[in-house]
């Protein structure tokens, strides 16, 4: 090669110097090359720095250091631990159900229950390292994932949780997370009130579980979402994975968490969310996936999957919201994104939070199919309100006001007590936003959850029938709730005089939704097969137990798809109500709504085509 005049110069006049840059010019022509095929590989530049995910040194803090160039792979599995748990015995192993039987333990049991919300006897009778069913899709088993995967801090809050619940999660973490990706556990102790939560739990993580297991203790009760902060701010690894302090993680649930993220460290993955029944600790799945969504009233909600979504049954797929208690997100994309608003007090409405800032300022938000916790859902909610206030409609405001732009205004329409609800000083949330460039709310709901407002209208379509239900085969007699809760039956009672207005346990709609609710409350007329006494149950809107369509012809109230042949049917000597095989010759399978709306039952099956996709 050549050498250019200007450096032969330099060189003949100043040999050491010119050697010097000659050597330099070449370095910079080799790295050059090297950053251009880099960059190639990876289509540009953009996408080439998202794909790094980012360590985090205590000195230093966070700096960027290229992983998975070559994408290699390899499987993590633990086939000792898996081949250890498939030859265990005992209660609740595998994932079984375990049931008292001692009346002296079913007592205590009783008394625990309105401290935990759980059978908190039955968790003690079970291992703390039990073993749990690998129910993933069989794909998964034989799934491989990069082999560069960034380190993790799982953060478990717990206020008051019981010790053996608690302490099952962190096992469970422990032994199912391969030990080179688990950086650490932080349990922060949201100022619980249980004396065995302080030293007796100090001195047990420091002999037992430390270094890998970490305690902070806060000096008040701070809420859900100020303790997570708290953790957040001790946590060392990559990752931050928040998890609920009654879980149990299944086999293999690390590496598909944290494979997105390494690829995109914008991306944040949730795990498969599976039950934990309260009574019995029996494992089973919850569902093999929905997108988490959300109505006007900011009840967490499922969307069905898009087409596409499951032709990997393996590969993430993207969701709109996260229901809130399990996630994994990079700590560099938390801290950038400010973590939770601080503004948000105790726990609600922090999901939608986050999961709005997530898409609207840059990010992605997916479910991960092969990674499969367990979680305890509370048969009772046994802590009351900490502030007197209605501190969840003030961080929905906040929420609202912040992200949600003209849409707000559909929730307040729904509650109005939004009108009468101070939010307090959103300067610095809507500064944040401002900030980071973040999309309107109208792209949100465009780009990420195009069905949410056909599912989900901001404003509901007038009902296809109200008021009350008179059973034709005895005109005095009508369908009454009988101020029954969620899951107790419903039956029959003498007829309120207004038949278009009611009282409100006289007073049924058929909804948009095709369920049939009772207006003092989101309970719904529900009933799971062919003779089963009809019960309330909490509104879903996903159909099944709870789909009913009115035949204002036959007058018949038909359950289920019509293919079923399933009928509401009054029975009068009991007055309950049941589900039966249809026949429209019986008068008690007749009803008369105290109001129609007969354009909207004429058009059933186009009025609601979307909605059913």
């Amino acid at each position: 090669m050549r050498v250019p005049r200007v450096l032969r110069q330099l060189k003949h006049r100043k040999p050491l110097l010119g050697e010097l840059i000659v050597k330099l010019l070449f370095v910079l022509c080799c790295g050059l090359i090297t950053v251009v095929l880099i960059i190639h590989k990876y289509e540009n530049l953009d996408n080439f720095k998202r794909t790094l995910y980012y360590r985090y040194t205590d000195d230093e803090g966070f700096f960027a250091q290229p992983r998975n160039v070559a994408g290699e792979k390899m499987d993590w599995h633990d086939y000792e631990l898996m081949e250890e748990d498939a030859g265990r015995v005992g209660p609740g192993e595998q994932g079984q159900p375990y049931k008292l039987t001692s009346a002296k333990d079913i007592a205590l049991n009783g008394k625990l229950f309105k401290e935990n919300g759980y059978s908190a006897v039955v968790s003690d009778m079970i291992a703390l390292n039990r073993s749990v069913p690998d129910i993933r899709h069989p794909n998964c088993r034989t799934k491989e994932y990069l082999r560069e995967l960034p380190t993790v801090s799982v953060i478990v809050i717990f206020y008051n949780e019981h010790w053996s619940a608690l302490l099952r999660t962190v096992y469970s973490v422990l032994n199912r997370s391969p030990a080179a990706l688990l950086k650490e556990i932080i349990l922060v102790n949201d100022h619980s009130t249980k004396p065995f939560l302080w030293r007796p739990l100090r001195e047990f993580v420091e002999s037992e579980l430390a270094p890998k297991v970490r305690l902070v203790d806060l000096p008040e009760r701070s809420g859900l979402i100020l303790a997570r902060m708290a953790g957040a701010r001790e946590a060392r690894g990559d990752v931050l994975i928040v998890l609920d302090s009654h879980t149990e993680v299944n086999a293999n649930w690390l590496p598909p968490l944290l494979e997105p993220i390494a690829e995109d460290y914008r991306t944040c993955v949730c795990p498969f969310i599976d039950v934990i029944a309260h009574d019995t600790f029996q494992y089973r799945a919850q569902d093999e996936g929905k997108r988490g969504a959300f109505d006007w009233k900011f009840y967490y909600k499922r969307l069905p999957l898009l087409p596409g979504d499951l032709d990997d049954p393996t590969k993430p797929f993207n969701s709109p919201v996260m229901a809130g208690g399990l996630f994994a997100i990079s700590a560099k994309f938390f801290w950038e994104l400010g973590g939770y608003d601080e503004g948000l007090d105790i726990w609600g409405g922090e999901q939608y939070e986050l999961s709005f800032k997530i898409w609207q300022c840059g990010g992605r938000m997916v479910d991960a199919p092969c990674s499969r916790v367990g979680h305890v859902y509370r048969g009772y909610a046994p802590f009351g309100n900490p502030r007197g206030v209605n501190f969840v409609v003030r961080n929905f405001k906040r929420v609202a006001e912040v992200w949600m732009d003209e849409y707000s205004q559909f929730l307040y329409e729904r509650n109005p007590q939004f009108a009468k609800t101070d939010p307090g000083d959103l300067t610095s949330q809507r500064e944040l936003r401002a900030r980071l460039q973040c999309k309107p709310f109208r792209w949100f709901l465009e780009e990420v959850a195009p069905d949410l407002l056909v599912r989900y209208p901001p404003r509901e379509p007038q009902p296809f029938a109200s008021g009350r239900l008179q059973s034709v085969a005895d005109p005095k007699l009508c369908l009454d709730s009988l101020n029954h809760q969620a899951k107790e039956p419903i039956g029959l009672y003498a007829c309120a005089s207004n038949k278009t207005h009611p009282q409100s346990n006289q007073f049924f709609t058929l909804t948009y939704y095709r369920d049939i609710r009772v207006r003092s409350n989101d309970k719904c007329l529900d009933a799971a097969r062919m003779d089963d006494e009809i019960v309330l149950f909490n509104c879903h809107e996903s159909q099944g137990n709870q789909m009913w369509r009115y035949d204002y012809e036959s007058r018949q109230i038909i359950h289920g798809k019509e293919h079923l042949g399933q009928c509401l049917e009054a029975d009068l000597a009991s007055r309950k109500v049941f589900v039966r095989s249809c026949d429209s010759d019986k008068r008690t399978q007749q009803w008369d709504w105290g109001y129609i709306h007969f354009v909207h039952l004429q058009n059933w099956d186009v009025y609601g085509a979307k909605f059913l996709k």
